[in-house]
């Protein structure tokens, strides 16, 4: 049965890179499978035998001639292993990090492996391939904290044209989805976790959200128009932004009930203060937060009579909720 084309060709590379002397053509066809296929001419092997010279200096393999003294000063050939080779890989810290970042990213089956491999070969010639602190990169990374390839490359795109985006957004898992318009300005990683930051047009203010949380991301507005407040640190906006709220069910809640109002908030409160809302009298109530959904049902429960206060992330729940809510009475 005649061999493969490339299964001939990877022979031959492979037969002429193993050797520091010239081979004849006819040493070759004798012992390269693919070259000596039963019934086979010797015009039908001179005509292969170009064409594959041909295609290996195609591909841009340093095929060279020369005399081989073993067989009488005949033609030969060999594959120059110096121009052949690649260099000696040198990375940096800045290279090497994202060599490991990207090798924590590709755990899709098809490719982990390799990925895997890649870094253990790297390592195994003295390469310092891990990932670096001050990139902030994890190890632990996933797929699913990147969340949706498609939302990545949105946002990164709209980072790059320094345009606007609106996106859906879950806040977690009990959580409704809401859609959010951000000015993004930058995309950063923190305890393992992809985050975006930027201008919340929604709630006039700074806003994290966690990439995995994302979807449906559209372009909106001009390019151009998203403008990185001087001195902006992303990086420390999102870790402080991620601390608070894994903070967030350990700490505690101010929220403003209207007067007699609430009951269900007034009997787990440990501590009441009499304080206006805006005219209208009430108190201002200290919840210790054991679960910040749960609480955020109780004040959606308490509808007009309870305004949330602080922590923000108690806060951006509720109204997300509400805002759930309008979009589905208004349909």
């Amino acid at each position: 049965m005649a061999t493969q084309k490339v299964e001939r060709l990877l022979n031959l590379v492979i037969c002429l890179l193993s050797t520091r002397q010239f081979l004849t053509a006819d040493y070759i066809r004798r012992h390269v499978a693919g070259y000596n296929d039963d019934g086979q001419s010797d015009e039908a092997f001179n005509r292969m035998f170009e064409r594959d010279k041909n295609q290996l200096r195609d591909l841009g393999i340093p095929l060279i001639t020369g005399r081989d003294r073993m067989s009488g000063n005949a033609e030969g050939y060999r594959i120059n292993r110096d121009v052949y080779e690649l260099p000696d890989i040198e990375l940096d810290r800045a290279e090497a990090a994202v060599v490991a970042m990207a090798a924590a990213l590709w755990e899709a089956p098809e490719i982990a492996a390799t990925a895997q491999n890649a870094v253990l070969k790297l390592r195994a010639a003295g390469l310092d391939v891990r990932a670096d602190d001050e990139l902030v990169v994890s190890a632990s990374l996933s797929p699913k904290t990147v969340g949706s390839e498609a939302a990545l490359a949105a946002l990164l795109a709209a980072i790059d044209a320094a345009t606007a985006v609106t996106f859906d957004y879950r806040p977690g898992a009990a959580a409704s989805t809401t859609r959010r318009t951000l000015e993004p300005w930058g995309i950063v990683t923190h305890r393992g976790r992809w985050y975006v930051t930027g201008h919340d047009r929604d709630r006039q203010d700074t806003r994290t959200f966690r990439l995995s949380r994302i979807s449906e991301v559209t372009p909106t507005g001009t390019h151009g128009e998203v403008v990185v407040p001087d001195g902006t640190d992303i990086q420390q906006i999102v870790a402080t932004a991620v601390d608070s709220a894994a903070g967030a069910d350990t700490g505690t809640a101010r929220i403003w009930l209207a007067h007699d109002r609430a009951a269900g908030l007034r009997r787990i409160a440990t501590r009441i203060e009499s304080e206006s809302l805006d005219g209208e009298p009430g108190d201002v109530v200290t919840i210790e937060i054991r679960s910040l959904t749960t609480l955020a049902r109780m004040v959606l429960g308490a509808g007009a009579d309870a305004v949330v206060l602080s922590p923000p992330e108690l806060r951006d729940n509720v109204i997300g909720a509400l805002d759930q809510l309008s979009g589905v009475t208004s349909r």
